[in-house]
């Protein structure tokens, strides 16, 4: 494992603190007037997601975390495991589905993700921006009904629900912002 010293830390530097992964957000050298310098650092905990904020002495050193990521395609579950294939080597990896959190509502078969792994353990589930889904459930829209909301509710074929402007249909295709969860746009 390489060995950093706190002096050469950079944003997406991946570490070891705690006895657990960390990524480095931002850090700043400080060379105060008198006394030692530091570096104040954010570190984001790669289990959790969780920000914390941590100041190094300059002669502090953290070894490197030995996070692989993985371009991999979802293939099913079982609703504990959620399985995938590695899109190089074609191993089946899987993941536990609290690994998921809120990824899950998204993937529909061969969906392409990035998999993050520690210690050969999933540990993040990272989806592109866009997903293309089809609604396979929703109101029909009056004639006219512009005045009111200009949102309905539907269903996806994942079994998320999101809002969609009135002239979508049962069938169609949509473009969906995974990070918001948001209608961008039909697909035709």
């Amino acid at each position: 494992m390489t060995i950093y010293n706190s002096n050469y830390f950079r944003s997406g530097l991946k570490i070891i603190f705690d006895k657990e992964p960390y990524v480095i957000e931002s850090s700043q050298f400080i060379k105060p007037g008198k006394g030692q310098s530091f570096v104040r650092v954010k570190l984001r905990r790669l289990l959790t997601g969780k920000l914390i904020d941590k100041t190094f002495k300059a002669t502090e050193t953290l070894q490197s975390a030995d996070i692989i990521e993985v371009a991999a395609s979802y293939l099913y579950n079982n609703r504990k495991f959620w399985f995938f294939i590695n899109k190089k080597t074609f191993e089946e990896i899987s993941a536990k589905e609290e690994v998921l959190k809120d990824v899950k509502k998204w993937l529909v078969d061969l969906t392409n993700c990035t998999l993050m792994l520690w210690n050969n353990e999933v540990i993040s589930v990272t989806l592109s921006n866009f997903v293309e889904l089809k609604v396979i459930e929703t109101s029909p829209s009056l004639k006219g009904d512009s005045i009111g909301t200009t949102t309905k509710k539907a269903k996806l074929i994942t079994g998320a629900s999101i809002r969609v402007p009135l002239f979508i249909k049962e069938g169609e295709i949509i473009k969906v912002d995974t990070r918001s969860g948001e209608y961008v746009a039909r697909v035709r």
